[in-house]
């Protein structure tokens, strides 16, 4: 029996056989890791291939960062929990956006970004937490090492793409990565200062006292 919109069974089932989706679709890739395809930014490809190097490196440190920004923001404990659970969020969500920040740069320089976990694992030069729980001043400390890593890299790779000229790279990793870290290490480091609590340390004072007037 024919269709009753009057078609022929053999279109109806060639339509059912367009609208499948492809699956399991190979190919080699359109462009290896590693390489630079150049766009016409007015840049050495030299220039793009250095700049795409250091990023990957900020990059993997950077999501390694958020990430353990996020595992503290899980792990915290204490009766310091309530602000640190907030804070630690807070920073995990400034550094995804810088991840993706670097991200986008390494592309427009013609280059691939790194973006698997793996890969990441594999580059990072943040050491590896441990998968417990940890206290507060450790969690804090860990952070700030990682800060001081990716601020140290980043001025060296700053200085860098100045000198090549790649005022772009420059400008992302001065305006946004050293100037986000830096913040956020003001914000971590105060956590870590020993002063009292609930009731003034008048010794403490006394003593502060007797040093200015010395």
């Amino acid at each position: 029996m024919s269709p009753k919109n009057g078609g022929k069974s053999s279109d109806v089932q060639a339509g059912t056989e367009k609208s499948r989706p492809i699956l399991h679709q190979k190919a080699r890739e359109i462009q290896p890791y590693g390489k630079i395809a150049k766009l016409p930014i007015a840049l050495d490809e030299k220039v793009c291939s250095d700049s795409v190097e250091n990023l990957n490196q900020i990059l993997a440190d950077t999501i390694t960062l958020r990430d353990l920004y996020k595992k503290h923001h899980w792990q915290a404990a204490g009766h310091t929990f309530y602000q640190l659970h907030l804070l630690f969020d807070k920073h995990y969500e400034e550094q995804d956006e810088l991840v993706d920040t670097i991200a986008e740069r390494i592309q427009l320089l013609g280059g691939i970004s790194l973006a698997m976990a793996a890969d990441v694992a594999e580059t990072t030069i943040i050491p590896r937490p441990p998968r417990g729980r940890e206290g507060a001043p450790v969690q804090i400390s860990r952070l700030l090492e990682a800060h001081e890593t990716i601020l140290k890299e980043a001025r060296t790779m700053a200085g860098q793409a100045d000198d090549a000229g790649d005022d772009g790279t420059n400008d992302l990793l001065v305006s946004n990565i050293i100037r986000t870290n830096e913040l956020q290490v003001w914000f971590l480091a105060e956590h870590l200062v020993d002063v009292p609590v609930v009731k003034a340390d008048e010794n403490g004072k006394t003593e502060t006292a007797k040093a200015a007037k010395a």
